[in-house]
Order: structure tokens, then C-alpha cells, then sequence
């Protein structure tokens, strides 16, 4: 399936709403273990932690484009989710690995929510990241006031605290819809 007809009707499988708990597997196979570094050196797998939620996403802390949306929708989503009483954390892998460096992420990322975490890491690691989200990137070309600007993948995963990947959603929906189905995905419990 590609093309609008193939996006179309995996989105349908994607966001129909989980019936209960016991919600059934994705339609598609995506994301896997990963070992990275965060903004502060710390080293992170897949797994939170904290045993919180997550809203994963791949793009780069000074993204002119997609991240500029969909990583506000991410922070008010886990905003409101703890209101709920459902931690969630989000976090972001980078694709521009050369900028985003342990450090340099903190204070990009702090604009969008005080606990984003920023994940980095050799080109390997990266490399398998990528692989097991499906996430292809690549230079689109240099802008002279952001510099690098990449094209890179777009979903914004929904994780349990062991790292399995719940559902995805595109970053046009609303932080209202993500709310929504993370709350039917997570339940209460955050996990």
C-alpha cells in the first residue's frame, strides 16, 4: 500500500481506539531496543526510568519545520496527561547528531517542556534506532539562518514504560486527540 490510500487506511488501523486493557497489537511491526545518551550524558534504553509513559519522536532540537509542531503538541499532551494523573514523558531522538550533543540539547528542549528528554549517540547506535522505527533522514540542504535542515520521520510514537510501542499518531493531531487515545492506551496508571 502507498501512497494517500495506503497513509489513509493504516492511520484508520492506528487510531481506532483501543477497546479495553488488553489492546490488540499493531497491524505492522515498529521499534525495538535502543541504548543512547540524553542531554545531561546519562546513558537511556527504551525503557523509562521513572516506569512513566512516553511520546517518542525523532527530529532535532532546532528544527525550523515538523519538530516546531510537533513537539509543543507532545509537551501540552503530557501536560495535561499528568493533570490526569498519567506521567508521560517526552522525548526526543535526534536526527542531526552533530548539533544535538550532550549539553547543547537542554536549553532547545526546555522550551518546548522543562523534562524533554534529548536522546543522541554514535552513528551506530542512532543507526539502530532508526532501523527499528522506521525512520529514514537525510540532509535536505543548508539554510543560512538554521543551518542544516533534514527531512526525517514524522510520527510520534506512543510508548509504555517498558519501551513497547503502543500506537503512533501523525503530528497534526490535536494535543486534545493524543490526550484521548494516550488515556485509553495508559489507562490511570501511566504504564
Amino acid at each position: 500500500m502507498r501512497g494517500l490510500l495506503g497513509f489513509t487506511l493504516l492511520m484508520g488501523a492506528v487510531l481506532a481506539a483501543p477497546a479495553q486493557a488488553g489492546n490488540a497489537p499493531l497491524p505492522f511491526d515498529v521499534g525495538g531496543p535502543f541504548e543512547l545518551t540524553d542531554q545531561n550524558g546519562a546513558r537511556r534504553s527504551q525503557a523509562d526510568p521513572q516506569g512513566h509513559g512516553q511520546l517518542l519522536f525523532f527530529g532535532y532540537a532546532t528544527c525550523p519545520g515538523i519538530c516546531s509542531a510537533a513537539m509543543p503538541m507532545m509537551a501540552d499532551a503530557v501536560d495535561r496527561l499528568a493533570d490526569a494523573g498519567i506521567p508521560v514523558t517526552p522525548v526526543m531522538i535526534t536526527v542531526d547528531p552533530e548539533r544535538d550533543r550532550p549539553g547543547e540539547m537542554n536549553a532547545p528542549l526546555a522550551r518546548y517542556h522543562r523534562d524533554f528528554i534529548g536522546l543522541t549517540g554514535s552513528e551506530a547506535e542512532l543507526q539502530a534506532a532508526y532501523d527499528a522505527y522506521s525512520v529514514e533522514r537525510e540532509l535536505a540542504y543548508v539554510d543560512p539562518e538554521y543551518g542544516p535542515v533534514y527531512t526525517h520521520g514524522a510520527f510520534v510514537y506512543l510508548l509504555d514504560a517498558k519501551g513497547e510501542v503502543l500506537s503512533l499518531f501523525p503530528p497534526i493531531l490535536s494535543s486534545d486527540r493524543v490526550v484521548e487515545l494516550a488515556r485509553k492506551y495508559l489507562g490511570s496508571e501511566g504504564s
